[in-house]
């Protein structure tokens, strides 16, 4: 049998990603690539998908108007979207891919979509974290 975790380990260094944690009894990685606007996301190897998850942003306070604007947004992003956690105020870049066949250019694209997202749209990001739209 494969050994997903290695594999994505060694995808993630081929990228030029930090790896700040790794558990391999866990499952789990937590990485960094300040320059892609990658700090602290978590990748979860949960056979038979490998799960990202980068916090964005936290609401003050609950705003039905900026969770629009950003289920609206899901439908630019190329790979990933934007999720709640269970509070319901935390917004999180999510993404999951098939194991079983993973390759580099699959994770580099959900790396990608992610820093492409953050600098497109950091100002609306922004103004989102602050309550305002």
């Amino acid at each position: 049998m494969e050994n997903h975790f290695q594999k994505v380990k060694n995808y993630l260094n081929e990228l030029g990603y930090i790896i700040n944690f790794e558990s391999e009894e866990d499952d789990v990685f937590i990485i960094e690539h300040e320059s892609n606007g990658v700090k602290n996301m978590m990748i979860g190897v949960a056979d038979p998908i490998l799960i990202f998850e980068q916090f964005i942003f936290e609401l003050p306070e609950d705003n039905a108007e900026i969770w629009k604007k950003l289920l609206q947004k899901n439908r630019d992003i190329i790979h990933g979207a934007f999720v709640l956690d269970d509070s319901g105020r935390k917004a999180i870049f999510r993404d999951t891919l098939q194991i079983e066949n993973l390759d580099l250019n699959e994770i580099e694209a959900t790396l990608n979509s992610l820093g492409l997202l953050l600098s497109e749209y950091s100002d609306d990001l922004i103004l989102f974290s602050k309550g305002k739209y």
